[in-house]
């Protein structure tokens, strides 16, 4: 079993060495192009800079920005240093963040202006009002006793933070012998990323996912698509999830191949970037994929340099597959499945493998895990056929949830394999469908949505007596949240009253859709509510079936 033992700085090193004048990034929108020469060195400067400010290996740095191009500098020269990034949801409220910086412990947090309907600096100034106060890099927070500087991803300057032009210049009188020593200090397996997503209990978990786990992952999904240095890989999705950070640039990294990226989705301008990048490949969830072929432009572009690609994220409708196939020519598309304590790829289809295989199954392991069903009672592996929960072992499971081991041990057994609560069945050749949850998590739109969290924010509305919050399939997003409430009072509260209170408060793709007034929850007879059973509900209410979803 081949595996890769580097950094991914010293990766990206000996890639920009063996080809340094080949095309990393482009910004089709703005013809911004960085060969991984230009890049590895603006990566380098940085690097210096973080040391200037303070930061050494093993502190925590938070990025919370949309697409733009110091993204990808941030995680590579946090990277060469040893400073573990965490990547925050470009979607988050204060309140969302607020639990992030803590806690993750979050000694740096770099922003951009702000993203959709929410200003991140002044997000960032009402929870942190000493910002303005003190000296940079000297914060001394009330709430977050850990962070200490925040940065400006732009040239504008921001009272109390550092922006990254001001970064990149003291990077470059930084000390090159302090710089080379710091980087001798690394080792692949330790935790390089940290991404937080909601699983079993409680509120959203830091996965610790080291430079083996992610740098390994991402060289085999790129194995699985053919990648070579000639693809072009157009990345409409976000980076701070695994699918943009681990299946689109780290795929391409270890093939020394070329990412075009968007900073944020939109259909159009990924045709656009297709064809004028003439881009190999195309990421996305099945929603993406179902805009682009909807558009009404759609047919003024030439797709026909693609070939493949992933859709991933959630459940990908079959006839949506065959449309990519056709109307895309991603005749070698692929499906991937995984979850981020995986890093995050699991089980993926190939290139060549029979388009029934490519469009009804989520493929086979990639090398090095493995992977088997089981009895979720009786803890014993499930025959071909057979329903039951899906585990996997090796190089790719997480390090653990960032100081929550209890949730660790739930989730990684003795024996290491990472229970992922997901129902699925094999067949006979080793091939893999998903078909179901065990878990309650809903997921909209390849975003993944935890009930409890949503549940325990709505607690705080005086009028709800009691909340259950489930998932309700959606033709669009695959799902959308339903909020089932218990009143205080009859006639105390509106749907819109709950709309209301979530507005500005929590992230939009997590507020409730649906909202349902009841007077009591469906119980098992040792008083657990069945969520099951609201769902059912829900779906008679609105006439939802199987078919129509």
């Amino acid at each position: 079993m081949h595996y890769l033992t580097h950094t991914l700085g010293s990766f990206l090193e000996k890639i920009s060495e063996k080809h340094p004048f080949q095309e990393f990034m482009v910004y089709p929108d703005r013809d911004l192009r960085f060969t991984y020469q230009e890049f590895n060195n603006r990566v380098n400067f940085l690097a210096r800079g973080l040391l200037s400010i303070g930061l050494k290996k093993g502190d925590h740095l938070g990025i919370w920005a949309s697409n733009v191009p110091d993204w990808l500098t941030f995680m590579f020269a946090t990277a060469k240093i040893g400073v573990v990034l965490v990547t925050v949801n470009t979607l988050y409220k204060k309140h969302e963040l607020s639990y992030i910086i803590e806690q993750s412990q979050m000694r740096a947090l770099a922003i951009i202006d702000g993203y959709k309907d929410t200003g991140y600096v002044n997000t960032v100034y009402e929870l942190v009002p000493e910002l303005r106060m003190h000296e940079r890099g000297y914060l001394q927070s009330e709430i977050f006793p850990h962070l200490k500087s925040v940065i400006f991803i732009g040239p504008q300057k921001h009272r109390g933070m550092y922006n990254i032009s001001e970064l990149l210049l003291l990077g470059k009188h930084y000390s090159e012998e302090k710089f080379h020593a710091a980087r001798e200090k690394l080792n692949c397996h330790e935790v390089i990323n940290m991404q937080y997503t909601s699983g079993t209990t409680g509120f959203p978990k830091g996965v610790m996912l080291s430079h083996h786990n992610i740098l390994n992952n991402g060289f085999y999904i790129g194995e699985r698509q053919k990648f070579t240095i000639r693809e072009r890989l157009c990345l409409p999705v976000p980076l701070f999830h695994c699918f943009g950070c681990v299946l689109g640039v780290l795929a391409i990294l270890t093939h020394a191949g070329t990412l075009v990226i968007l900073e944020s989705f939109d259909p159009l301008l990924t045709l656009a970037a297709v064809e004028k990048e003439k881009c190999t490949a195309l990421y996305g969830v099945p929603t993406m994929f179902i805009a682009e072929l909807n558009h009404p432009m759609f047919s003024m572009f030439d797709l026909s340099s693609l070939r493949t690609g992933i859709m991933a994220g959630s459940p990908c409708p079959i006839e949506i597959m065959k449309k990519v196939i056709k109307k895309m020519h991603c005749e070698e598309i692929t499906i991937a499945y995984g979850l981020t304590e995986g890093s995050p790829v699991i089980t993926q289809t190939a290139t060549d493998d029979p388009i029934e295989r490519r469009v009804s199954t989520v493929g086979k392991p990639l090398p090095g895990i493995e992977v088997k069903v089981i009895d979720p009672e009786t803890q014993e592996t499930c025959p071909p056929g057979e329903q039951g929960e899906l585990c996997c072992r090796g190089y790719n499971v997480m390090k653990g949830y960032y100081n929550m081991p209890e949730q660790t041990r739930e989730v990684i057994d003795e024996e290491g394999w990472l229970h992922t609560r997901d129902l699925a069945s094999y067949d006979e050749e080793n091939y893999y469908r998903i078909t179901g949850r065990l878990k309650d998590m809903i997921i909209r739109g390849g975003e993944n949505i935890y009930p409890l969290e949503i549940e325990q924010f709505l607690y705080k509305m005086p009028s709800i007596q009691d909340v259950q919050v489930v998932g309700i399939p959606d033709k669009k997003y695959g799902e959308q949240v339903a909020a089932f409430i218990i009143p205080q009072k009859r006639d105390s509260i509106s749907e819109e009253d709950v709309k209301d209170f979530c507005r500005g408060k929590i992230a939009r793709y997590k507020t409730p859709y649906y909202v349902f007034f009841v007077e009591s929850f469906p119980m098992t007879a040792n008083g657990k509510i069945q969520k099951f059973r609201l769902r059912e509900q829900a779906c008679e209410k609105l006439q939802i079936t199987k078919e129509s979803s």
